[in-house]
């Protein structure tokens, strides 16, 4: 039986496992290996998520979902969580009736194009023919940037993702447009030939990505959002998967103390263990661990943090306080 808002984590402790809803596979975000086997950063949250609830970060089922279909899953309860590439707007958090926990990865649209076009700037695409995925903020940005810019462009609209990146790849449109981390994953582990792609320098909206939960799911929201705090708050004092236990056992520090539940009143609060966060940060690492693992500069992806670094480097990442 599916869960319904306010039922939520009571069915997650019954049934042991974590309903997480993923994209239909994003290198470096979500994507599984021949065997089956999710990784990426929106899967480590997921991970991050089972682990504070059920302490065992396996404990957890995964579903791909299109873009379409996200949120009717989540409404319906087929998914407890959403961890999907979703961007955060007020019509999702009003009219579909949705709680988005801390933005994850901070994005931004942009335009994917064979160097053979020539073109150098979305600026010259008028009259193009541009593959967008249905249903997303990306199809609107898309229609708003042309308009604004007084452009025509012939859309290719395709709901499944593989299906779109074939269209784009195969010569059905000029152009692929989404977020730029997909644009990244899509052209470093899908294109025929990364080096024949470029990305235009043009980045034509605001996406806050974050996972989402259902309106009325107070408990079961406080405690995803309070992971995702926690995995950024970890990061900002240092404390990371290889050090977390030593620490947790020496420190002198009131605010580690009771992130780490050496002083007791945090877990209590969320209705999880004191420990919560330790398990946490051994399971999935803090925040920076996940983001260089999974899309950092060492991975095919090759992000930079940017916007996604710690608010004391420069970025939006900060957490309020765990206290």
């Amino acid at each position: 039986m599916p869960a319904f808002a306010g039922e939520t984590l009571d069915a997650i402790r019954e049934r042991g496992y974590l309903q997480c809803g993923v994209s239909s596979g994003v290198a470096g975000f979500s994507n599984p290996d021949s065997q089956g086997i999710w990784s990426g950063l929106d899967v480590d949250v997921c991970r991050a998520v089972a682990t504070a609830i059920l302490g065992d970060p396996e404990a957890i089922r995964f579903s791909p979902l299109t873009s379409q279909q996200r949120f009717t899953a989540l409404q319906s309860g087929e998914v407890d969580i959403l961890s999907r590439n979703t961007t955060w707007t007020i019509s999702r958090d009003t009219a579909l009736g949705l709680n988005f926990a801390p933005v994850t990865f901070y994005d931004g649209q942009g335009f994917l194009v064979p160097k053979a076009l020539g073109v150098t700037s979305a600026l010259d695409l008028d009259g193009a023919a541009v593959c967008v995925q249905m249903g997303t903020t990306t199809e609107l940005n898309l229609a708003d940037f042309f308009r604004a810019n007084e452009m025509t462009f012939e859309p290719v609209v395709i709901e499944a993702v593989d299906e779109a990146h074939a269209a784009f790849f195969a010569g059905r449109c000029d152009v692929y447009t989404t977020d730029g981390s997909a644009l990244a994953s899509m052209r470093s582990t899908v294109a025929p030939n990364p080096d024949d792609y470029v990305i235009l320098p043009e980045v034509i909206s605001k996406e806050p990505l974050a996972p989402a939960v259902r309106h009325g799911d107070d408990e079961f929201f406080d405690i995803v959002k309070w992971t995702v705090n926690g995995l950024i708050e970890a990061e900002e004092k240092g404390i990371t998967s290889e050090n977390v236990e030593e620490i947790a056992a020496t420190t002198t520090n009131p605010d580690v103390q009771r992130m780490l539940g050496v002083t007791a009143g945090n877990g209590e609060s969320l209705g999880v263990s004191e420990d919560w966060l330790v398990q946490v940060l051994l399971a999935v690492g803090n925040y920076g661990e996940i983001f260089e693992r999974n899309v950092g500069v060492d991975t095919p992806l090759g992000l930079e943090r940017g916007m996604n670094a710690l608010w004391t480097d420069g970025g939006l990442m900060y957490a309020p306080p765990l206290r």
